[in-house]
């Protein structure tokens, strides 16, 4: 087994950043034309720089980070990652992309973000990731994630890697690293909250027709002030209401004391 590690965007100074953070935090709430955005450049730094190189390529399997029924942000920038690699591949007699997924067992109302590289380890250390270890036969696999800060994700799909006796050659790909591990790894939620200061920030990118809901999203909602609540989902079309309300029931948000308050409101607007 051989593990290579790809990022197309290097932190070495938290005041210097190679992408826009002000997309970056949008792109975290769900603004899809920024998504497609970054798993095009991805996509086409990753071709350049890795697949171009190579005189033969296998069947390429891309799966995008771990998630339970939500799709995370990342999940939104995979979608245009693999149509950018698939035309390449096309364009270049070789196979198209297959994906699978990676499920897991623990959903958390923790912002990841704000935690340290120990709290990070304590929360996901009880978790379990699970993968279709029959499909992946004799295949190159792409994980794909949009940032890497402590690396304690990675060491899971690592763990999972382990305990299935996966032995595919494995590219590990990211949008952004942290390389300077002197910058405390909650320049995660500076760079996720960047743009997205109150609840009513997000108007901005829901208005926009390619808004996608993902599960930074609806926490953020489910966890806001009431009163804020109450008045942002009243300005909300029943469409989203309606999305918001059972994607909080499939992700099991409703049994989550600190998201209670909130989700009785909207299940009350929805079942008027």
């Amino acid at each position: 087994m051989t593990i290579q590690r790809f990022s197309l965007h290097k932190i070495h100074d938290k005041d210097q950043l190679s992408f826009n953070p002000n997309e970056y935090s949008v792109f975290k709430f769900g603004d899809d034309k920024i998504a497609q955005n970054f798993g095009e450049s991805l996509a086409q730094s990753y071709i350049n720089e890795i697949l171009s190189k190579r005189s033969a390529i296998e069947q390429i399997v891309v799966i995008s980070s771990p998630y339970s029924f939500i799709p995370t942000a990342s999940y939104n920038m995979k979608n245009h990652f693999v149509n950018e690699l698939n035309f390449w591949l096309s364009e270049n007699g070789r196979e198209t992309v297959q994906e699978t997924k990676i499920y897991r067992t623990i959903t958390y109302r923790e912002d990841y973000g704000e935690l340290s590289a120990e709290q990070r380890h304590q929360l996901i250390k009880n978790d379990h990731f699970y993968i279709d270890v029959n499909y992946l036969q004799n295949k190159l696999l792409v994980f794909l994630d949009d940032i890497k800060i402590t690396g304690s994700h990675e060491n899971m799909i690592k763990k999972m890697i382990d305990e299935n006796k996966i032995n595919n050659e494995i590219h590990l790909l990211y949008f952004a690293e942290l390389i300077n591990k002197e910058i405390n790894p909650n320049i995660e939620n500076h760079l996720n909250y960047y743009k997205i200061k109150s609840i009513f920030d997000l108007n901005e990118i829901i208005k926009e027709s390619r808004f996608v809901f993902n599960t930074r999203i609806v926490k953020y909602l489910l966890i806001a002030n009431h009163q804020d609540f109450v008045k942002f989902i009243n300005q909300q079309t029943a469409e989203f209401q309606t999305t918001l309300f059972y994607l909080a029931i499939g992700n099991n948000y409703f049994k989550i004391d600190e998201y209670s308050t909130n989700y009785i409101y909207l299940k009350t607007l929805i079942k008027k």
